[in-house]
């Protein structure tokens, strides 16, 4: 396809955002595919695809959208993002999950509501399943609330703010999107914005709904408790056994 990539500018009072869309991926073949080409669809911002050390078609996917790929020489969500970041280009970043889709026109609302004074923020969640405690799980999401929030909400961050803050904790296994956010918050506002990403349920199709979503919140109380993130990766590998 040798599609270029190009840089995103959202205007807003007349000031700009070029904005970077960083998707870290692991044997992501199965869904990057069907997000990179949405993506080009309504967007021209830069798009990196932070790679793990892929053993399936991820890299040569991404490559023959012509987005940029980054072989990332850790494997881990934190310290991928952070070094497809620190190449980016734009001066706000976007952290999308490969099997997430963000509404059509979130380019422009990022671009709104970083211009309006927000720091950084999110969207609210949405599953491609329809199962009754999926949707409730989904309701929450609209609360500004660091406990019910998701990784798969994605996250929008201006670039100079992500540095202040360190960028993510790389000791962090698990729950680097949700750490991250109360540093985020404590420098500039946090928004919550009224338009739902659709993410994939394939987890929970897979694991069972109930049994998946009482790991996760076992995952949570047990990072509020101070458990060590090796015992919480630990946890999480016996979840998906």
């Amino acid at each position: 396809m040798n599609r270029k990539p190009y840089q995103a500018s959202l205007t807003h009072n007349d000031r700009h955002t070029e904005l970077s869309i960083i998707i870290p991926a692991y044997n992501e073949e199965a869904a990057i595919g069907g997000l990179l080409p949405y993506l080009l669809r309504h967007t021209s911002a830069e798009i990196i695809v932070a790679d793990g050390g892929s053993t399936d078609a991820t890299r040569s996917i991404a490559a023959d959208f012509g987005v940029r790929v980054v072989r990332c020489e850790r494997k881990g969500r934190a310290p991928q993002m952070n070094e497809a970041a620190a190449v980016a280009t734009g001066n706000a970043l976007y952290f999308l999950h490969a099997d997430t889709f963000p509404p059509g026109n979130f380019a422009e609302l990022i671009g709104q509501a970083l211009q309006q004074g927000s720091g950084s923020g999110c969207f609210r969640l949405q599953f491609d399943e329809r199962h009754w405690f999926l949707r409730a799980n989904a309701w929450f999401t609209r609360f500004d609330s660091d406990a019910i929030r998701f990784g798969d909400q994605s996250l929008f961050v201006k670039r100079d703010l992500f540095t202040q803050a360190g960028g993510f904790d790389e000791r962090m296994l698990l729950l680097e999107d949700q750490e991250i956010v109360g540093r985020l918050r404590q420098l500039a506002p946090f928004v919550v914005l009224p338009h739902a990403v659709i993410t994939s349920a394939r987890k929970y199709k897979q694991h069972g709904i109930y049994r998946l979503q009482a790991g996760y919140f076992l995952i949570y109380t047990l990072y509020r408790l101070g458990i060590s993130q090796q015992r919480l990766m630990q946890v999480y590998k016996w979840l998906l056994s």
